[in-house]
């Protein structure tokens, strides 16, 4: 698979400095951090994070990127010491599936997932064989088949967990057909499907309100609050508690409240 290369967004913080005894200048000690998010909301989130973090003595260096595979790559390499833009069912299936030596240090913000559609203005109106854009990732899309088998649309198999495929749809009164395509490009898809599952921080950036615009959402509880992750060989440095204290101030937290209009909530 080829990488896709990041949009680098330029962050530049000057040096913190201090006064010494006897008043000699000196620069105060600083932590510089690369910290990949997703384009949207998370890169919107984690603005709101540098200054509060610069303040205790992080300077972040944001760096954007336009899918959900990269950033564990550069991560796992080594070219990030954090990121910031999923949920711990599909680290856990990074790391299954790719051995990555990271894990979450902490939670974040909860994106509730919804189903879209600019042809049918309520789910009702969805008609029989109507063709549905999922996400082709596993967690991600069985997370838009959960959401429509907890709507009644669909039935799964019993103890699918939270990874059903569609193998495991085991009841499709309405003869839905599926489509599975790149979680980035679900937006894009709503003008060639019926509906799609999109997930938040792509729906955003489209003009799609889930509060407004979805016609089926999850609801903000369970198991798909974002995190940050971090080198397992990391956990434990100082720098790592500061970065999810900054987060979690209370100017973040007013900030997403301020902002999003309830499509993406506080985990804290």
């Amino acid at each position: 698979m080829s990488r896709i290369l990041p949009r680098r967004r330029t962050v530049l913080l000057g040096a913190l400095s201090g006064l010494a005894a006897g008043g000699r200048r000196t620069r105060a000690e600083t932590t510089g951090l690369r910290i990949g998010v997703t384009a949207g909301p998370h890169a919107q989130i984690l603005e709101a994070v540098r200054p509060v973090a610069a303040r205790r003595g992080l300077d972040l260096r944001i760096i954007e990127f336009t899918d959900y595979i990269t950033p564990d790559v550069a991560l796992d390499a080594g070219d990030l010491e954090a990121n910031s833009y999923q949920h711990k069912p599909f680290l856990d299936q990074q790391i299954k599936d790719r051995g990555y030596r990271i894990e979450s240090v902490g939670a974040t913000v909860t994106f509730p997932l919804g189903i879209y559609s600019r042809r049918w203005k309520r789910w009702e109106d969805v008609p029989q064989g109507a063709q549905i854009a999922i996400q082709n990732d596993p967690t991600n899309g069985g997370r838009s088949l959960l959401l429509l088998a907890e709507a009644g649309v669909i039935g799964l198999r019993v103890g699918v967990g939270l990874l059903p495929t569609l193998r495991d749809v085991v009841h499709n009164p309405h003869k839905l057909r599926f489509v599975e395509i790149d979680a980035a490009q679900t937006p894009r898809a709503l003008d060639d499907v019926d509906a799609a599952a999109v997930n938040t921080n792509f729906a955003i950036p489209a003009k799609l309100n889930p509060t407004r615009d979805a016609l089926l959402r999850e609801a903000p509880t369970g198991p798909y609050v974002n995190l940050i992750a971090v080198r397992s060989v990391d956990r434990d440095k100082p720098w790592v508690a500061v970065l999810l204290e900054s987060y979690r101030s209370d100017e973040v937290k007013a900030l997403v409240l301020a902002t999003f209009d309830g499509a993406v909530l506080p985990s804290w």
